[in-house]
Protein backbone atom coordinates (compact mmCIF):
# COMPACT_ATOMS: atom_id res chain seq x y z
CA UNK A 1 0.00 0.00 0.00
CA UNK A 2 1.54 3.01 -1.22
CA UNK A 3 0.79 6.97 0.16
CA UNK A 4 -0.28 9.93 -1.54
CA UNK A 5 -0.12 13.32 0.24
CA UNK A 6 -1.82 16.07 -2.34
CA UNK A 7 -1.41 19.31 -0.52
CA UNK A 8 -2.66 23.00 -1.53
CA UNK A 9 -0.28 26.00 -1.80
CA UNK A 10 -0.03 28.20 1.25
CA UNK A 11 -2.14 31.50 1.10
CA UNK A 12 -0.77 33.61 -2.08
CA UNK A 13 -0.68 37.07 -2.67
CA UNK A 14 -3.01 38.89 -6.07
CA UNK A 15 -0.41 39.85 -9.12
CA UNK A 16 -0.04 38.71 -12.37
CA UNK A 17 1.57 36.64 -14.37
CA UNK A 18 -0.42 33.70 -11.96
CA UNK A 19 2.68 31.61 -12.12
CA UNK A 20 5.12 34.23 -10.18
CA UNK A 21 1.91 34.59 -7.33
CA UNK A 22 4.04 34.61 -3.97
CA UNK A 23 2.98 33.53 -0.69
CA UNK A 24 1.61 36.09 1.82
CA UNK A 25 2.83 36.19 4.98
CA UNK A 26 0.08 33.94 6.26
CA UNK A 27 0.74 31.48 3.19
CA UNK A 28 3.90 31.09 4.62
CA UNK A 29 3.15 30.48 8.07
CA UNK A 30 0.21 27.75 7.01
CA UNK A 31 2.63 26.03 5.20
CA UNK A 32 5.44 26.15 8.05
CA UNK A 33 2.92 24.59 10.31
CA UNK A 34 1.63 22.11 7.76
CA UNK A 35 5.51 21.40 7.85
CA UNK A 36 5.81 20.97 11.49
CA UNK A 37 2.36 18.78 11.29
CA UNK A 38 3.73 16.47 8.76
CA UNK A 39 7.16 15.78 10.19
CA UNK A 40 5.46 15.13 13.79
CA UNK A 41 3.23 12.58 12.40
CA UNK A 42 6.29 10.78 10.72
CA UNK A 43 8.19 11.22 14.10
CA UNK A 44 5.37 9.71 16.24
CA UNK A 45 5.26 6.29 13.44
CA UNK A 46 3.17 7.35 10.73
CA UNK A 47 3.42 6.65 6.83
CA UNK A 48 6.76 8.82 5.65
CA UNK A 49 7.17 11.19 2.74
CA UNK A 50 9.31 9.91 0.47
CA UNK A 51 9.40 12.44 -2.31
CA UNK A 52 7.97 15.81 -2.59
CA UNK A 53 6.64 17.13 -5.86
CA UNK A 54 5.73 20.78 -6.43
CA UNK A 55 4.38 22.68 -9.39
CA UNK A 56 6.35 25.19 -11.09
CA UNK A 57 4.84 28.05 -10.17
CA UNK A 58 6.46 30.44 -7.15
CA UNK A 59 3.67 29.87 -4.44
CA UNK A 60 3.58 26.11 -4.95
CA UNK A 61 7.79 25.97 -4.95
CA UNK A 62 8.25 28.03 -1.50
CA UNK A 63 5.28 25.78 0.18
CA UNK A 64 7.13 22.59 -1.21
CA UNK A 65 10.38 24.34 0.61
CA UNK A 66 9.02 24.81 3.37
CA UNK A 67 7.53 20.90 3.89
CA UNK A 68 11.17 20.01 2.45
CA UNK A 69 13.17 21.87 5.38
CA UNK A 70 10.69 19.91 7.72
CA UNK A 71 10.93 16.59 5.99
CA UNK A 72 14.91 16.48 4.76
CA UNK A 73 13.79 15.84 1.54
CA UNK A 74 14.80 17.29 -1.84
CA UNK A 75 11.72 19.17 -4.05
CA UNK A 76 11.46 17.61 -7.40
CA UNK A 77 9.52 19.62 -9.91
CA UNK A 78 6.37 18.39 -12.15
CA UNK A 79 5.60 21.04 -14.74
CA UNK A 80 1.80 19.20 -15.33
CA UNK A 81 0.70 20.13 -12.10
CA UNK A 82 -0.62 23.45 -12.42
CA UNK A 83 -3.64 25.20 -11.59
CA UNK A 84 -5.53 23.45 -15.18
CA UNK A 85 -3.60 20.34 -15.39
CA UNK A 86 -5.01 17.26 -15.78
CA UNK A 87 -5.75 15.00 -13.40
CA UNK A 88 -5.66 11.53 -15.62
CA UNK A 89 -2.23 12.53 -16.82
CA UNK A 90 -0.99 13.07 -13.48
CA UNK A 91 -2.86 9.63 -12.24
CA UNK A 92 -1.10 7.82 -15.68
CA UNK A 93 2.36 9.90 -14.24
CA UNK A 94 2.00 8.64 -11.08
CA UNK A 95 1.04 4.56 -11.70
CA UNK A 96 4.51 4.43 -12.64
CA UNK A 97 6.53 6.05 -9.89
CA UNK A 98 7.89 4.87 -6.51
CA UNK A 99 7.42 5.88 -2.53
CA UNK A 100 4.91 8.16 -1.14
CA UNK A 101 4.43 11.01 -2.26
CA UNK A 102 3.73 14.57 -1.13
CA UNK A 103 2.16 16.39 -4.14
CA UNK A 104 2.20 20.63 -3.82
CA UNK A 105 -0.23 21.87 -6.40
CA UNK A 106 -3.09 24.22 -6.94
CA UNK A 107 -7.28 24.82 -7.16
CA UNK A 108 -8.48 23.10 -8.64
CA UNK A 109 -5.98 20.40 -9.78
CA UNK A 110 -5.90 19.50 -5.98
CA UNK A 111 -10.06 18.49 -5.80
CA UNK A 112 -10.02 17.35 -9.62
CA UNK A 113 -6.93 14.59 -8.51
CA UNK A 114 -8.68 13.44 -5.19
CA UNK A 115 -11.96 13.81 -6.86
CA UNK A 116 -10.51 11.06 -9.37
CA UNK A 117 -8.50 9.04 -7.05
CA UNK A 118 -10.69 8.08 -4.35
CA UNK A 119 -14.39 8.42 -6.31
CA UNK A 120 -13.30 7.87 -10.05
CA UNK A 121 -14.62 11.40 -10.81
CA UNK A 122 -12.65 14.45 -11.25
CA UNK A 123 -15.96 16.62 -10.76
CA UNK A 124 -16.51 14.78 -7.20
CA UNK A 125 -13.38 16.35 -5.24
CA UNK A 126 -13.68 18.69 -2.20
CA UNK A 127 -12.87 22.03 -1.88
CA UNK A 128 -9.25 22.54 -0.26
CA UNK A 129 -8.30 25.62 1.86
CA UNK A 130 -4.78 27.40 1.56
CA UNK A 131 -2.44 24.62 2.76
CA UNK A 132 -4.63 21.72 3.35
CA UNK A 133 -3.51 18.34 2.70
CA UNK A 134 -5.97 15.21 1.68
CA UNK A 135 -3.87 12.38 2.71
CA UNK A 136 -4.95 9.01 0.51
CA UNK A 137 -3.85 5.08 0.51
CA UNK A 138 -4.25 2.52 -2.18
CA UNK A 139 -2.37 -0.71 -4.37
CA UNK A 140 -3.00 0.92 -7.38
CA UNK A 141 -2.86 4.85 -8.10
CA UNK A 142 -5.78 4.21 -10.64
CA UNK A 143 -9.49 6.37 -10.83
CA UNK A 144 -11.32 5.55 -8.17
CA UNK A 145 -8.97 3.20 -6.37
CA UNK A 146 -7.76 5.18 -3.20
CA UNK A 147 -9.28 5.51 0.09
CA UNK A 148 -9.04 8.94 1.98
CA UNK A 149 -7.15 8.42 5.03
CA UNK A 150 -7.07 11.61 6.39
CA UNK A 151 -8.03 15.64 5.48
CA UNK A 152 -5.71 18.57 7.79
CA UNK A 153 -6.06 21.99 7.39
CA UNK A 154 -4.11 24.78 8.78
CA UNK A 155 -6.85 26.28 10.93
CA UNK A 156 -7.14 22.91 12.97
CA UNK A 157 -3.15 23.53 14.16
CA UNK A 158 -2.69 24.64 17.59
CA UNK A 159 -0.39 27.24 17.27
Amino acid sequence: MSRLWIMRHGEAANGTPDSARRLTLRGEQEAAGMARRLAQHQHDGGSAVTRIIASPFVRAQQTAESMSEALGLEVETLDGITPEGAPQAFCDWLIEQPGNLLVVSHMPLVAELTGLLVEGRADQGRAFPTAGIAELDAEVWAGGCARLVGFTAPWYIAR
